[in-house]
């Protein structure tokens, strides 16, 4: 795919805000039409609002990723305006606050609502868009995943973010990463690219602002697999340096 996204339709989930609006900002920059999608409108509105200041074609979409109603009224939306879609990120996410107790200690309920986001929120909007991404000659998915889902380095005592066992976050990285894979193998014939994207340690509400990485930089290997060419990877996990082990 041409650095040059003119013409080019990308949906970003919960892109009102963090990583999701930086992504919508980088690829609006390089020429694509932006649909900012958000649970709430109204935020949703005030983002492209701020887009569209930079002269970007930003749109406002309302779509809750835990309310199928909202998503299938998302792509009858796009398409009905455009007839296709190129790029589709799935940022949104969620981290409870129930999750930072040891494993053994998280509530069952705490599990039930972050899979119902992280994981079955994910594959909600990517099989409710897959027909249209189809119609694309460049369909693009980034899953928005976690160096906290990779099973190697949770595994190793001195990885960097080894204190971080949050059971629910963690293993809904994982089966992302996972959804990711088994995704990539279905469409390995067709002109898809799907991947996993690690952003790092990033500040945004998630994590309280607490990540030394800026937005700027959390989005960068988002976008890159947003964009990759014809003959880009296809059911990888990466971070801006290379590849993340599973």
């Amino acid at each position: 795919m041409s650095e040059d996204l003119k013409g080019k339709v990308a949906l970003i989930t919960g892109a009102n805000k963090g990583i999701g609006y930086e992504i919508a900002r980088q690829l609006g920059s390089k020429g694509a039409t932006v649909l900012v999608a958000s649970r709430d409108i109204g935020r949703g509105e005030e983002a492209a609002n701020k887009l569209r200041l930079s002269e970007i074609d930003a749109r406002t979409i309302q779509l809750d990723v835990i309310d199928q109603k909202t998503i299938d009224s998302a792509r009858e939306q796009i398409e009905s305006e455009f007839g296709k879609l190129d790029i589709l990120v799935n940022n949104a996410g969620i981290l409870s606050d129930g999750d930072r107790l040891p494993p053994s200690q998280v509530d069952i309920e705490t599990l039930r609502h972050t899979y119902e986001t992280n994981v079955f929120g994910v594959f909600a909007v990517t099989k409710a868009l897959l027909p249209l991404l189809n119609k694309s000659k460049v369909g693009r998915i980034v899953n928005l995943s976690s160096g906290l889902g990779s099973l190697t380095q949770n595994s190793d005592p001195n990885y960097e973010f080894a204190d971080f066992k949050l059971l629910a976050y963690n293993s809904s990285k994982t089966a992302v990463n996972a959804i990711t894979v088994l995704l990539a193998a279905e469409l390995k014939d067709t002109p898809i690219k799907i991947n996993a994207v690690d952003p790092g340690f990033t500040a945004t509400d998630i994590n309280q602002y607490q990540g030394y990485r800026t937005v700027e930089q959390g989005a960068i290997a988002a976008v890159r697999l947003a964009t990759l060419p014809d003959d880009g990877f296809s059911g990888g996990f990466f971070d801006e340096n290379g590849v993340v082990p599973w």
